[in-house]
């Protein structure tokens, strides 16, 4: 069942103009709308390519479906879209949520560290991950990232830490542009979906570093699949139900694929793995 939205907290930064919302069950949520300025079928990459990620146990946000009452909308008409000089309310109904680490009063939640901090986050190797199933996936947009503190094993529970420890870790956001965003289609350009900072990649010496990332992707699962689209609303289709269908087939045919993809990510520019040997 979909959380209901309760409370408004302030609009967010990006091209889908989410906003922060707290919701009924005490958590805060960045919310996508339906009818966002880059498509509804946003919504629907961001829900499976969610229900993967938790999968392969890459850090990234929890997922809810978020239920907006017309009494919500006409009590905080700061809640719109804006085109151009016109704002538009956004359409009552269920939208995706994406959920934020704690209370935003009390989490101070970065989206830039210096290298040298950067180079501490704990778990600083699901950029690798995030890396195969961004190619997998197609991602047309750059690897988006926000940083934290918190506990670690709570966001990498293979680290090998006391359970209470802290530190910095990094949480991967913003998937609405898997599959080239609202076109559904595979665009295998070699620099897509890489994150702008290449000192994440220092780790990498060969296909082995992708390790198990990589082999869970090659032999991933259908039921997985099938969970994931099971838990698309029928209201986010407008009749794409076939044409998402097709496209998740045509996904399972390209597993197999991934290894190369990386490969051609490192033909492609000769600096973003420099500590690869062979």
């Amino acid at each position: 069942m979909p959380l209901n939205a309760r409370r408004h907290i302030r609009k967010m930064r990006g091209g889908a103009q989410s906003h922060l919302i707290e919701a009924d069950d005490g958590n805060h949520y960045v919310v996508k709308f339906l009818n966002n300025p880059q498509h509804r079928r946003i919504l629907i990459n961001e829900l499976i390519a969610g229900v993967f990620a938790q999968y392969l146990q890459i850090a990234t946000p929890e997922t809810a479906i978020i239920s907006v009452s017309p009494e919500f909308v006409a009590e905080n008409p700061e809640v719109s879209i804006q085109l151009g000089s016109r704002s538009i309310p956004v359409t009552p109904g269920w939208h995706f949520g994406s959920r934020f680490p704690g209370d935003p009063a009390r989490v101070a939640v970065y989206d830039y560290l210096p290298d040298a901090l950067l180079r501490q986050v704990a778990n600083a190797d699901h950029f690798l991950g995030v890396l195969v199933l961004d190619k997998w996936l197609s991602n047309a947009d750059g690897r988006q990232s926000v940083f934290f503190r918190a506990r670690i094993q709570d966001w990498d529970p293979r680290a090998a830490v006391h359970p209470r420890q802290l530190g910095f870790v990094a949480c991967m956001i913003d998937q609405g542009f898997v599959f080239n965003g609202p076109h559904w289609e595979f665009v295998d350009a070699p620099l897509l979906g890489l994150a702008p900072r290449l000192a994440v990649y220092e780790r990498v010496c060969s296909l082995e570093s992708f390790q198990p990332w990589l082999d869970q992707v090659v032999g991933f699962p259908e039921h997985v699949v099938d969970k994931a689209l099971r838990q698309v609303p029928a209201q986010w289709f407008d009749g794409d139900e076939e044409a998402l269908e097709r496209l998740l087939e045509q996904l399972m045919r390209r597993r197999a694929r991934v290894p190369d993809l990386l490969l051609d990510c490192r033909r492609a520019r000769i600096d973003l793995f420099p500590n690869w040997n062979g």
